[in-house]
């Protein structure tokens, strides 16, 4: 094959916990009789509580074919490439196994909000016996259970330099490095109305750090669909792949099922992590969008975000300019067996 597909997973795969019909469907086509995928397949996904394994897990058994880790992209997973980090000692904050999802993605020195939040009434700078490491980056897994806690504590990391515990100093700037993960504003649960995701906990913590200090929070990374960096690392996935089955033909494609393809980002925003990942090399992403998740072709877009508080409210991050070209699908279709008979017919691939 001389293509891949990159899978959206809710809306597209399952609803909340139940598969959607035409996914079982769609994945039989995708393997053959030993159960092998015919096609470099990665599954990317904004969510960011659990290990890629128990994703993959739970995904082989929602769809009835075998799946490994190296098939699952989590929000988090480019961060196994910010290699520099890895060996610092890190602020990490979301839900779920934080210590497992960072110690999995190679940093040796992760410190979770909880055990800050218990060492904070007892920092003494002087006793270091009793004080927690130096904190030199903080990353952003997803959103947290306790808000304002988890608000408190990293402001005083950004506004002590790593050192929580001894007075603010407004003139460290810039703050220590910020990796985000996932900048959903808001995700559709088994609720109604939509429920804050951590593009939310973000909007906070960046409106509280410039209400304090005056001065923009930086993040050193954005990481998450629609991010180019995501993409880039999906396309990694798909080669390595490829490279593993010995399929010779060069990777032309990319089929990104359910999902748009990527945002631009602002030019102020730090991409000195691009040197860590070689630029996608796919001659074309072709989106894909399904009409069994929250797509509407019939929604309003903005021409510019700067103008567009009245009519057209733009919900991504403040660091992403929007380009309505880039949310205009390529096709679409009514599920996700239409997409991969599509898929086939414009690849003229016959399984």
């Amino acid at each position: 094959p001389s293509f891949g597909f990159l899978f959206d997973i809710d809306g597209v795969l399952v609803r909340g916990k139940t598969p959607i019909p035409a996914a079982k469907t769609a994945f039989q086509k995708l393997i053959n009789s030993q159960g092998q995928f015919l096609v470099p397949v990665v599954f990317v996904t904004n969510a960011g509580n659990c290990l890629r394994q128990k994703k993959a897990d739970q995904l082989s058994h929602l769809l009835g074919v075998p799946i490994s880790q190296d098939q699952v992209m989590m929000s988090h997973s480019p961060l196994q490439m910010f290699k520099r980090y890895h060996e610092k000692c890190v602020l990490v904050s979301g839900q779920g196994p934080l210590l497992d999802i960072a110690q999995d993605l190679g940093f040796c020195q992760p410190i979770t909000i909880e055990t800050l939040r218990e060492k904070h009434p007892l920092l003494d700078v002087v006793d270091h016996d009793r004080s927690p490491n130096v904190l030199v980056t903080v990353v952003l897994f997803g959103e947290p259970v306790r808000w304002e806690t988890n608000l408190q504590l990293i402001i005083d990391v950004l506004l002590t330099s790593g050192y929580p515990g001894k007075p603010y100093h407004h003139e460290n700037y810039p703050h220590i490095p910020v990796l985000a993960c996932n900048m959903d504003l808001m995700w559709v649960a088994e609720a109604q109305s939509p429920r804050f995701g951590h593009g939310t906990f973000m909007v906070c913590l960046e409106n509280i750090y410039k209400k304090i200090t005056g001065k923009d929070l930086k993040y050193e990374a954005l990481m998450g669909k629609p991010s180019k960096l995501t993409y880039q690392y999906a396309e990694y996935l798909i080669r390595a792949q490829a490279a593993e089955r010995q399929w010779q033909q060069p990777i032309q494609t990319l089929y990104a099922v359910g999902g748009s393809a990527t945002v631009s980002q602002d030019d102020e925003l730090d991409n000195s992590w691009e040197t860590e990942l070689a630029s996608a090399a796919a001659a074309h992403c072709r989106s894909v969008l399904v009409c069994t998740g929250v797509y509407n072709p019939h929604t309003e877009v903005p021409l510019d975000t700067r103008e567009s508080i009245t009519e057209t409210v733009f919900h991504g991050h403040r660091d992403f300019r929007f380009d309505p070209g880039l949310v205009e699908p390529d096709h679409i279709v009514p599920d996700v067996d239409a997409a991969v008979d599509l898929v086939f017919q414009l690849e003229n691939f016959a399984p």
